[in-house]
C-alpha cells in the first residue's frame, strides 16, 4: 500500500481597492470570504458545507481556497513557506483565469500569493503552473489544464474513482473481441482458438487449420479435411484401426460367397474363393491341399505330389525380401535334394536361395505393384543315391499382390 504525504501551502488571498478619498473596499478570491471582524479574507470550509464533496472512500481535506480529496491514509503537512517549499504532489485546483493580477494581502509589505495551481512571473502576474511537468498523482498520463490537471489512463486502461488511479479494463466480459477463446491481460487482451484452428493476422478471427496440407502421412490412406479437424478414410476390404491407419478385412471370417465346394482364402484387401479340392487327373487328394499320384506308370516323369499353397504380400513391399521357405518332409540320410523354381518367374522377380541341405528360401527381388496373382512352381528334386533313384515334388504357390502399400 502507498503511504500518500501531501504539503499544503497557507495562503490568504485578499485583493484591496481603495481610490482617492473612497472609502477601503475588499474583494476575496474564490474559495475565500471578507471576515468583517478581523477585517481580513478567510478561508471557506467546504468539507464542512458539502457534506458528499469526496468520492469513492476518499476523505475531504479544507484547503486553502479550496479542499482536496486524498486517501484515508495520507499524511497531510502544512506550511508557511514559499513556493519552493510546496508539495511535491500536487493536486488539482479550480481553474483560474491565468492572466489575474497579483493579489495583495497588504501592498505596503510586498507579501503576495497566488492561487493555488498558479505561480507568480516576473511582471507580478499569476501564471498557471503546469503540475504535469512538475509532479503529480496520476498513474498513467496527466493533462495540464488552467490551475489545475486531470488524469487519464492508457488502452486497455480506466480511470478509477479516485481520479487518478488506473484500473485494467476486462475487454473479454466488455465487448467479446475473440472468435473463440479470450483471455484478460493487465491493459489488453489475448485471443486463442480452439482446437483445430488457427488464429488469423486480425488476431481475434479464427481460421481452420488444414491438418491434411501438413504432411501425406497424417492417414495412412486419404486424409479429409473437415472444420476445426480432419479424418482419414480407407479403401474398399480395410477398415480404420484408431485414427489413421487401415486394417484388412478378413472377409472369410464376417462373411463371403463362396461355395460349399470351394475355400476362403483373405489377402491384404480382399478374399478369393479356391476348390477344396484342387487335384486333377492323374492325381487324387490324400490331405488337405495335397494331390498325391496313385499309379506309378500314370505319373511316369510327373511329381509324385502336387502341395497348394497360398500367400498374400503388399504392393511396393521394399526387397530383397524373404517371403516363403520350402523344406523337405521326408529326410533321408543317403539323399540329395535339389530345389528350383520350375515355372512362373519369366519376369525373374524371384530366386530360391538355399539355407540347408534340406530347404530353401524363395526371395524377392523385384518390388511388385498390386493388384496382381502370380503362381510359382517350386520343385523339389530327391536323388536316392543307394538305390541310385530320383523323385520329385512340387509346391505350387499362389502369391496375391495387394492393391496397396498397406
Amino acid at each position: 500500500m502507498m503511504l500518500g504525504i501531501f504539503l499544503i501551502m497557507t495562503a490568504v488571498a485578499c485583493v484591496v481597492s481603495q481610490e482617492a478619498e473612497e472609502p477601503v473596499s475588499y474583494t476575496c478570491t474564490e474559495g475565500y470570504e471578507y471576515d468583517p471582524i478581523k477585517e481580513a479574507c478567510k478561508d471557506i470550509d467546504e468539507c464542512a458545507l458539502v457534506s458528499d464533496a469526496c468520492k469513492g472512500g476518499m476523505k475531504c481535506i479544507n484547503h486553502y481556497g479550496g479542499y482536496l480529496c486524498l486517501p484515508q491514509n495520507a499524511q497531510i503537512f502544512v506550511s508557511d513557506g514559499d513556493e519552493s517549499s510546496q508539495s511535491s504532489n500536487p493536486v488539482p485546483q479550480s481553474p483560474v483565469n491565468p492572466l489575474t493580477p497579483l493579489t495583495r494581502s497588504n501592498p505596503r509589505a510586498g507579501d503576495t500569493r497566488c492561487p493555488p495551481g498558479y505561480t507568480r512571473d516576473e511582471q507580478d502576474f499569476c501564471q498557471d503552473r503546469n503540475e504535469c511537468l512538475l509532479s503529480h498523482l496520476c498513474m498513467h498520463m496527466c493533462v495540464n489544464t488552467a490551475g489545475s490537471y486531470y488524469c487519464e489512463c492508457n488502452d486497455g486502461y480506466r480511470l478509477a474513482s479516485n481520479n487518478h488511479s488506473c484500473v485494467d479494463v476486462n475487454e473479454c466480459d466488455l465487448t467479446q473481441p475473440c472468435q473463440h477463446q479470450c483471455f484478460n491481460l493487465l491493459g489488453s487482451y489475448i485471443c486463442q482458438c480452439d482446437r483445430g484452428y488457427e488464429l488469423a493476422p486480425d488476431s481475434v478471427s479464427c481460421v481452420d487449420i488444414d491438418e491434411c496440407a501438413f504432411s501425406s502421412y497424417m492417414c495412412q490412406y486419404v486424409c479429409m479435411n473437415s472444420a476445426g479437424g480432419y479424418s482419414c478414410t480407407c479403401p474398399d476390404g480395410y477398415q480404420l484401426q484408431r485414427t489413421r491407419m487401415c486394417q484388412d478385412i478378413n472377409e472369410c471370417e464376417t462373411g463371403h460367397e463362396c461355395r460349399e465346394d470351394e475355400m476362403c482364402w483373405n489377402y491384404y484387401g480382399g478374399h478369393r474363393c479356391y476348390p477344396q479340392n484342387p487335384c486333377q487327373e492323374p492325381y487324387v487328394q490324400t490331405a488337405e491341399n495335397r494331390c498325391s499320384c496313385q499309379s506309378a506308370g500314370a505319373c511316369r516323369g510327373l511329381p509324385q505330389s502336387i502341395v497348394y499353397k497360398y500367400m498374400s504380400i503388399h504392393s511396393e513391399r521394399s526387397v530383397p525380401a524373404d517371403i516363403f521357405q520350402i523344406q523337405a518332409t521326408n529326410i533321408f540320410s543317403s539323399a540329395h535334394y535339389t530345389f528350383r523354381i520350375k515355372a512362373g518367374n519369366d519376369g525373374g522377380q524371384f530366386f530360391l536361395r538355399r539355407f540347408s541341405s534340406v530347404g530353401a528360401m524363395l526371395v524377392l527381388t523385384r518390388s511388385l505393384e498390386g493388384p496382381l496373382e502370380l503362381i510359382l512352381d517350386l520343385e523339389m528334386i530327391t536323388q536316392h543315391t543307394l538305390m541310385n533313384s530320383r523323385s520329385s515334388s512340387l509346391l505350387r504357390l499362389t502369391l496375391i499382390v495387394g492393391p496397396y502399400a498397406f
